[in-house]
């Protein structure tokens, strides 16, 4: 005679079991939360940083004026300078050094969306551009309105200390010649006059 036996689980393993993973997930979602959000303004932050990259390094290759301005219209293929870094932004070859595309040959190098949903960029009184000169420097002010001289990039949480020192907030500085660099921990923001809005 043969014994049919029948695997599964009893009543008690599988409530033990419904009770460690409400336990995990009880101390894992906050921390799963924090990350994700530090991922977004970190992503933001760094494609922001490979902008003025990109832009350096190929005013000095083209030796041509080029220029990151804020465009509301980014992703669209007559995409100009208006709005916020906030819209999104271009990298476009400026060879009059306006400002503004339009000409032939002011061809967009690089187009980027605008920041996550919760996730803002504030400039320097309100800077929507950095412009770079054929020799790969940065031109400074042009036509009388500030160049993109800091970056806050922030969310709900503001500035505040996350683990390991670290801000919730990430801060670009760019000095006039172009270097750009980006800073996350919670002192040197604070140090820099960083601010959330």
């Amino acid at each position: 005679m043969n014994i049919l036996r029948i695997n599964g689980f009893t009543l008690y393993e599988l409530l033990i079991t419904v009770i460690i993973v409400g336990i995990v997930l009880a101390f894992g979602m906050p921390n799963l939360s924090a990350f994700m959000k530090n991922s977004r303004l970190t992503s933001v932050a760094n494609d922001l940083l490979s902008t003025f990259h990109l832009a350096r390094s190929e005013a000095a290759r083209s030796k041509s004026n080029i220029t990151i301005c804020a465009s509301a219209n980014s992703m669209n293929i007559t995409a100009n300078c208006s709005g916020t870094f906030n819209d999104g932004w271009i990298i476009f070859t400026d060879i009059n050094g306006d400002l503004s595309r339009g000409g032939d040959g002011e061809n967009i190098l690089r187009a980027h969306p605008g920041a996550p949903e919760g996730v803002t960029i504030t400039t320097n009184a309100g800077a929507n551009y950095f412009a770079f000169a054929d020799t790969g420097l940065g031109r400074g002010n042009v036509g009388g309105s500030p160049s993109m001289q800091t970056a806050m990039i922030c969310d709900g949480r503001g500035v505040e200390v996350a683990a390991g020192g670290r801000a919730t907030a990430r801060r670009l500085i760019a000095t006039a010649i172009g270097r750009a660099t980006i800073i996350s921990d919670y002192q040197m923001i604070l140090a820099s006059g960083g601010a959330c809005p």
